[in-house]
């Protein structure tokens, strides 16, 4: 299989996870727990109510309950920026939306819409979709442990080779005039970061006297950074450095070899690596050992590619002409 073609199933196969499979799987419970809270023993009074109750009844539909929990697993289908949002933020336009949604099914089960053949397709292309995602999840969970993402993040780190840093200060200024005279006057003694804050038109790291922090090479634009590496601790920039933004001055605090990156900085990488590496090779596995065919868009039978003509033989050389004599 191309990579195109494995990179597009596993797409597939992926896509809905983090909207249905995900909430759907944390809304499941354990196994083994009971439906019912056991009942209170003959003769004694029923304990008082729980001030708060986990998964209470939010509205009542023709007679159907609809619970907290329905709205919980709802509100992982909105869009990114309500998803992230409290539920209370969002309870009274989803509560509406529940509802309506109970009584569009409460309509189509009167009418017998759920009997229509064209609902029986689509209502079994939905289930095994909803399979298929808690298939994935549950097997992500199973094979991307800690212990491995531990084990790719040491592997990352070798295959990443140290790289210097330099903590910098900057002071941009419009005109190349400008930075030549504010050079003359640093060499005048006049404190870096006090024009900084006067001068620089770069108003957010002016503030901070020109502090641009760390960085890498890669970090910057080229001519900045050029100028930026070529220049030892505790050196100021000559002449001024031209970019797409102006004229700069530049200052280096320090220089050091970049500190790896945090496992907590890659672990959401090494994951989704991990967690793609693993569902592929579990697929691989199952088509293995699964009879598969396939049929043309029309339904007709692939027919096999004709096999190549054989190489004709080669022709044998004819023999050289004998060597005429000397005269």
């Amino acid at each position: 299989m191309s990579h195109d073609l494995r990179s597009l199933r596993l797409a597939l196969l992926s896509g809905a996870v983090a909207l249905i499979a995900g909430p759907v799987l944390a809304q499941t419970p354990p196994a083994g727990q009971p439906a019912k809270p056991p009942a209170a023993p003959a003769g004694k009074p029923a304990a008082a109510a729980p001030a708060t109750i986990k998964d209470p009844v939010v509205a009542i539909v023709n007679g159907q309950q609809i619970r907290l929990s329905e709205l919980e697993i709802a509100q992982q289908s909105l869009p990114q920026q309500y998803r992230s949002m409290p539920l209370q933020a969002v309870f009274p336009a989803l509560l509406e939306r529940i509802i309506d949604s109970k009584l569009v099914v409460q309509e189509g089960k009167k009418t017998k819409t759920n009997e229509d053949p064209a609902f029986k397709k689509r209502m079994a292309f939905v289930e095994e979709q909803v399979l298929q995602d808690f298939w994935i999840q549950r097997e992500i969970s199973r094979l991307v442990t800690l212990e491995k993402i531990q084990q790719k993040y040491q592997e990352r780190l070798k295959s990443m080779p140290p790289e210097e840093e330099v903590h910098a200060r900057h002071i941009l200024v419009a005109t190349e005039d400008e930075a030549k005279a504010i050079i003359a006057e640093l060499k005048k003694g006049t404190p870096f970061d006090k024009i900084a804050k006067e001068k620089s038109t770069d108003k957010a790291s002016g503030a901070e006297g020109g502090d641009l922090g760390w960085f890498k090479k890669s970090d910057m634009v080229k001519e900045f950074a050029d100028a930026a590496f070529a220049l030892k601790k505790d050196q100021t920039s000559e002449t001024p450095t031209k970019t797409q933004f102006g004229y700069h001055v530049i200052k280096i605090d320090d220089r050091r070899t970049a500190p790896p990156p945090a496992l907590e900085e890659l672990s959401d990488q090494i994951r989704e690596e991990l967690a793609r590496e693993a569902v592929t090779a579990q697929l691989d596995k199952i088509r293995a050992g699964s009879k598969i065919e396939k049929f043309n868009i029309d339904g007709t039978k692939v027919e096999a590619a004709p096999a190549a003509p054989a190489a004709p033989a080669a022709t044998p050389a004819k023999p050289a002409a004998p060597a005429q004599p000397p005269k």
